[in-house]
């Protein structure tokens, strides 16, 4: 079982590829709160619907001082078609090798379809200016998520 992230913990850093190959780094968000999110696959209809929920109220995100980083095992030519198709407009993170997955508690045993597998793990996270996580939870449901984030956060 991996370790789980909880408020108050250090963000673990990370550099990692978006959809266009371009280094995106946590240490970039550094005076900033940002949501960090780990989805399993870019273009499932789980994944499908959370980032677009994600992408729906990243005005109102952003407005409240917030930004979105997308996390998913996906190589980056499939986050980039994933992210034209749907129009997401904030970045998707490509973590091939899952190494940022494993620091973050989001990759590991879970439960689907009443069997046990391994797999990446639903995840949401809050990381304040500092880099500190002031939010951690894992299992999230694809869908009404975001909302409830939103009304957990009062944005």
């Amino acid at each position: 079982m991996t370790t789980r992230l909880t408020p108050g913990d250090t963000a673990p850093d990370f550099t990692l590829p978006d959809a266009d190959g371009k280094p995106v780094a946590l240490a970039d968000y550094r005076g900033r709160r940002v949501v960090v999110y780990f989805y399993p696959a870019a273009g499932t209809p789980g994944c499908t619907k959370q980032a677009c929920d994600f992408r729906d109220s990243l005005s109102e995100l952003n407005g409240a001082g917030l930004d979105v980083l997308g996390i998913s095992p996906d190589k980056p030519a499939k986050l980039a078609k994933f992210r034209d198709k749907e129009g997401l407009t904030f970045p998707l993170l490509s973590d091939a090798d899952k190494d940022v997955l494993n620091a973050w508690g989001a990759f590991g045993e879970k439960q689907m379809y009443g069997k046990t597998v391994t797999g990446v793990i639903r995840s949401t996270f809050v990381i304040d200016p500092d880099g500190k996580v002031e939010v951690a939870q894992y299992n999230v449901r694809a869908t009404g998520h975001v909302a409830k984030l939103r009304k957990d956060l009062s944005v």
